[in-house]
């Protein structure tokens, strides 16, 4: 039997790529297990390809303004099959530069679907069906997440499909109906947009972006995407989806009762569940939280020497939360005390605005019976913003009356999941208002919005005034 490794991973997700990374540059000797292609769902069908699919829509938003800023483009319309392509090749250089890492840093992968048979032990069967053990010192689990399917009638329909399938863009649905109105449905609801579908949005709680946006930022979204022809309905609760006159039928109830609107084609973006089924979890005694891995503050389950991470341990189901999870735990295995910090952890949301956010939303901090104060800028009165002619949305800084010490950052506009980065670091370091006014902002960018509206905590903003 050869030497056990000192770490094994299930899962190369962002996650588990991320530990045995930082694993491997601690000394140790690493297993990577992954039954599909490095990257998970963020490289492959999440992250990467739907930000490919936004970059190429925002190019052609612009194309079809350029006259705006002088410039002639006779003709700017999709090459859906130029796209696809753009796509798969942006998934292929992230893909293939995370493999290179693996191998530079000697880290073993590992190809076929793992189990846990044992505390240290998985067991890994390859795509011939041949199963071979791969036992360790410390285990960290990464699997992942999958699709959430509600339990609505008729999503096995032709027709109806998810995030995964949502990224073939080869054919445009002329209707897209959206069953969600969270990160992932707004994001598509943009693309399918900007590429010509006409789109409804269907989500059950009273503003979108439920638990991902400060309720200010969402109900200004909602608007302005209203106000561009996207067919917003909140507070709208499916009950079933249906072969309709035209296309696919999706019933609905709201306020003023049942009502349903047609589409064809149907994306259900109800969220994401911890990918934890028939992993041997329970089997080894790994205590669970409902569908997700129950773990400590530093990453560590119930079972000695076994660590778990990522979207598996549920909560704030992000790529770049994952990643530091996967740090955390390498570390700890390393022999550091490091436990995780999810203060600091923004949202990116890619929409058409952008929203971006880190922290305490106005609402959580009133809730936890924090006396605040919010600080507000608009990117109308920002100069870089009224150049780029992208001056819809605004800087929202939730910050301490009496200290100005910032709880949270939230913002809608253009740039602004760029933009977010001094937000997060102004909660991680516990930054105040004050420490934001007196560090120099660049001139003309975009982060004056953020300075300005820093300053407005001390009623010193210079470049806006309230009527």
């Amino acid at each position: 039997m050869s030497e056990p490794y000192d770490v094994a991973i299930l899962g190369a997700g962002p996650g588990g790529y991320v530990a045995a990374l930082r694993a491997a540059q601690l000394g140790l000797r690493v297993a990577l297990v992954e039954q599909a292609r490095v990257g998970g769902t963020c490289l492959n069908v999440g992250c990467i390809p739907t930000k490919a699919l936004v970059t190429a829509t925002d190019l052609l938003t612009r194309a079809l303004r350029a006259a705006e800023y002088g410039i002639i483009i006779p003709e700017a319309r999709p090459d859906l099959t130029a796209i696809m392509a753009y796509q798969r090749s942006a998934v292929d250089r992230l893909v293939g530069g995370v493999e290179q890492l693996l191998k530079e840093r000697k880290v073993t992968v590992i190809a076929g679907r793992g189990r846990l048979v044992r505390p240290d032990t998985f067991a890994v069967t390859d795509a011939a069906g041949q199963t071979t053990e791969v036992t360790a010192r410390h285990i960290i689990l990464a699997p992942g997440s999958v699709p959430a399917r509600p339990p609505i009638p008729g999503l096995d329909l032709p027709g109806v499909v998810t995030s995964t399938e949502a990224l073939d863009v080869s054919q445009m649905p002329p209707r897209l109906v959206v069953i969600g109105g969270g990160v992932i449905g707004l994001e598509f609801a943009c693309i399918y947009e900007a590429l010509g579908s006409q789109v409804t949005v269907l989500e059950m709680m009273p503003t979108l972006l439920p638990g991902a946006a400060d309720d200010a930022i969402a109900k200004r979204l909602a608007v302005l995407l209203r106000r561009r022809g996207m067919d917003i309905r909140t507070d709208a609760t499916v009950q079933a989806v249906e072969e309709g006159e035209t296309g696919l039928r999706v019933r609905f109830t709201a306020p003023k009762g049942e009502e349903s609107v047609e589409g064809d084609r149907v994306l259900v973006a109800t969220g994401r569940w911890p990918n934890t089924a028939d992993l041997g979890l329970e089997e080894v005694g790994i205590r669970m939280e409902r569908r997700a891995i129950a773990v400590d503050e530093y990453l560590r389950t119930s079972v000695p020497n076994v660590w778990a991470i990522g979207d598996a341990v549920g909560g704030m189901m992000l790529a770049h939360k994952a990643m530091v999870d996967g740090r955390v735990a390498a570390e700890n295995i390393a022999g550091e005390r490091r436990a995780v910090d999810y203060r600091s952890v923004p949202n990116a949301i890619f929409t058409s605005p952008e929203v971006a956010g880190v922290g305490l939303t106005e609402a959580q901090a009133r809730q936890q019976g924090a006396d605040v104060r919010i600080l507000q800028f608009p990117f109308s009165a920002n100069p870089r913003a009224q150049i780029l002619g992208e001056t819809e949305g605004l800087v929202r800084i939730i910050c301490e009356a009496g200290s100005g010490r910032v709880l949270g950052v939230h913002m809608m506009g253009p740039h602004v999941t760029e933009l977010i980065a001094e937000g997060a670091l102004a909660v991680q370091t516990g930054a105040t208002a004050d420490d934001l006014a007196w560090t120099t902002h660049a001139h003309p960018t975009l982060t004056e919005a953020v300075l300005e509206a820093a300053l407005s905590f001390r009623g010193a903003t210079i470049h806006y005034h309230r009527r």
